[in-house]
């Protein structure tokens, strides 16, 4: 599926193309799965100046004109150099801003955000723990420090990060609360939340001097709303970048006291091992909301672009 302009779904066209041939350091992946997340409706638009800086100011460069971030599939081939990987291994990876995996083919460098999938789950389980997971565990651990006792705020709990930060902050021994709307609500609860917050009937950003982590995991609050809902040292984590989030981070992290932390998680290697063996040791399960495939590309952007989607939605290749 390729798309030449910015625009509506309606821009992503089905095409034949070459069978990609791994270079000395590649492996070929045989894709079975990828996945649409926001981020990809995102850049098929073009609507923000930052993915236009990077894909393509007018049009997207043609390196960038297969989109799909998130894939799980085998490797069929490798590179003459590559000893990290062998033909037959089953892999899930992460692609960034590379892009690239609406497609049946890929090829990636050994050393790029690749992983053995869990043995215990599909490939279609698999992609769906690619960035959600995995950008969940970054934010939590490594960013907010998580521990034991902690009480976190997941605000977006049922979306594809948030449904995952759901589960490893109860793995980590936290004392959860979800935010979501309340036909999601039962599905957090489902997921290990000890709370569930309907913020179409309450402002969870009341809740004076409560929680060490606030997670805003779809960018729908600011630190300064969340500020007062955050213990004297606490931390509010932001996926979502912007001017104000950065200045924030860097004014917090020099003053001290409550934190507010924009980051991004790109190389995943660390935290797709991790995720795995988690995976394998059903600490936690992929969640899936719909299934479409390939050649029904243009109605699952639609489908996510509705701002309704619970969990992940999985492409079929």
């Amino acid at each position: 599926m390729i798309y030449n302009t910015y625009g509506p779904p309606d821009v992503l066209q089905l095409q034949e193309l070459e069978k990609p041939v791994p270079k000395d350091h590649e492996v070929l992946i045989k894709v079975h799965a990828s996945s649409v997340t926001t981020a990809d409706t995102m850049m098929r638009r073009g609507d923000t100046f930052l993915s236009r800086v990077i894909l393509g100011l007018t049009r997207p460069a043609t390196k960038y004109r297969i989109l799909g971030t998130e894939l799980s599939g085998i490797v069929e081939s490798v590179g003459s150099k590559v000893s990290r990987f062998k033909p037959g291994d089953q892999v899930y990876g992460f692609r960034g801003f590379g892009t690239g995996v609406y497609a049946e083919y890929k090829c990636m460098g050994e050393k790029a955000s690749l992983a053995m999938k869990p043995y215990n789950v599909s490939h279609k389980e698999a992609v769906a723990l690619v960035d959600g997971a995995t950008t969940a565990l970054f934010f939590l651990k490594q960013k907010g420090g998580i521990r034991s006792g902690d009480k976190v705020l997941i605000n977006g709990a049922s979306g594809s990060i948030g449904t995952y930060a759901v589960q490893l902050a109860k793995y980590y021994g936290a004392e959860v609360t979800g935010v979501c709307s309340a036909i999601n609500m039962e599905l957090v609860k489902a997921l290990g939340a000890d709370h569930v917050v309907d913020y179409t009937c309450e402002d969870f950003t009341q809740h004076e001097g409560r929680y060490d982590i606030i997670f805003d995991t779809v960018g729908k609050s600011t630190f300064m709303r969340c500020k007062r809902a955050l213990k004297p040292r606490g931390r509010y984590l932001v996926t979502v970048a912007g001017f104000v989030p950065l200045l924030q981070t860097l004014w917090t992290r020099l003053s001290g006291g409550k934190r507010a932390i924009l980051a991004m998680s790109v190389n995943k290697n660390r935290e797709l091992e991790i995720i795995r063996g988690l995976v394998e040791e059903e600490k936690i399960k992929a969640i899936i909301d719909r299934e479409y495939p390939l050649e029904d590309l243009t109605e699952a952007h639609r489908y996510v672009e509705t701002g309704r989607k619970r969990g992940n939605v999985v492409v079929k290749i």
